[in-house]
């Protein structure tokens, strides 16, 4: 597995100031997607233990409210196993910070039974779909994709949309 790039305070992807990481590898290839340099597999930088000790330190800092996983596409099978140990460890270390998590897969056609959403407390689901754009959308591209509180859905089971995003 691999990644593009880390931003270490982010303040684009979520709510606050964010450590954010960028997983390497996509297979949708969106039209005008915001990220196409991280659609090769063969890209970017080898992720392992060290990268996800680097994240973890990054994150200390209390203006850090939480950690950011985009893409590329964190929930491919070539990335969900290391997106979910470092979601895993992330939340084992900070509980009271928040995931948020971009995924072209949908919630409840291809993730539900996942481990990683144990660990999730925003997903933002949907491939970005150019013809549906919408600029005014805060954390989403396009008016297909749902941003989903994923603890409250799983609770419920059922998909749980946050409309009102601060």
């Amino acid at each position: 597995m691999r990644y593009n790039k880390i931003r270490k305070m982010d303040i684009s992807n979520g709510p606050g100031v964010r450590v954010s990481i960028f997983m390497q590898g996509c297979t949708f290839n969106c039209k005008e997607c915001f990220n196409p340099e991280t659609h090769d597999f063969n890209g970017g930088k080898e992720f392992n233990d060290n990268v996800i000790q680097e994240v973890l330190e990054l994150c200390k800092d209390d203006s850090i409210v939480g950690l950011s996983i985009l893409g590329g596409e964190p929930m491919h099978p070539n990335n969900i196993e290391g997106t979910t140990k470092l979601a895993k460890e992330f939340k084992e270390k900070y509980p009271n910070k928040t995931i948020w998590t971009w995924t072209g897969f949908l919630f409840d056609r291809d993730l539900k039974d996942k481990e990683v959403l144990k660990y999730i407390d925003v997903l933002v689901d949907g491939q970005f779909v150019e013809e549906l754009k919408d600029p005014r959308l805060k954390y989403s591209g396009s008016s297909n994709q749902r941003v989903i509180d994923v603890q409250k859905s799983l609770k419920e089971n059922k998909i749980v949309e946050i409309k009102n995003i601060n």
